[in-house]
């Protein structure tokens, strides 16, 4: 007895059903709330490439009527820039072909990223060398404030040794 081997359909029924998009496209209001989402993309994207690099990383759309653009921004300065823009971002929105007659500006301070964490610290012990420079610099230097700062940098690095180069 010959055993046939098992082929999957290429399509099977119900396959599009089973992704996210494919199921909002099968709902009426969700593939409305699907093509609305598609056109703020791509007007979001359209905008970016209008605008300076840096407002255009934080500028969002944030409603899109039949004529009418309303972009957000994280803070009032770059509402001001914005505003400052807004006649050559519509022109420019008009030469791509969108239909918009008036850009509004709003200000929402939740647009901001969390500040970046500092980049952690990278400190390079000193080597016998350059402890023997401070050293001998300690000893010609009057007393003062920097006398005590190359001594305090001379004892802290008395307790820790630099590894050794093997």
């Amino acid at each position: 007895m010959r055993k046939t081997p098992y082929r999957r359909p290429r399509s099977a029924p119900g396959r599009k059903q089973a992704t996210a998009l494919g199921w909002l496209g099968h709902d009426n209001h969700a593939a409305g709330m699907l093509a609305t989402a598609r056109l703020h993309m791509q007007v979001q994207a359209a905008v970016a490439k209008i605008l300076p690099p840096a407002l255009g990383e934080v500028c969002r759309v944030a409603r899109l009527e039949t004529d009418k653009l309303q972009l957000a921004v994280p803070s009032a300065a770059h509402a001001a820039k914005l505003r400052q823009m807004a006649p050559r971002v519509a022109q420019a929105l008009a030469a791509a072909g969108w239909q918009l007659n008036e850009i509004s500006v709003k200000v929402q301070a939740g647009l901001m990223p969390p500040p970046a964490p500092p980049p952690p610290r990278e400190a390079v012990p000193l080597d016998g060398q350059a402890l023997e420079a401070f050293a001998a610099l300690r000893q010609n230097l009057r007393p003062g404030k920097l006398a005590d700062a190359v001594a305090r940098l001379l004892e802290h690095h008395k307790h820790h040794k630099p590894p050794s180069k093997s």
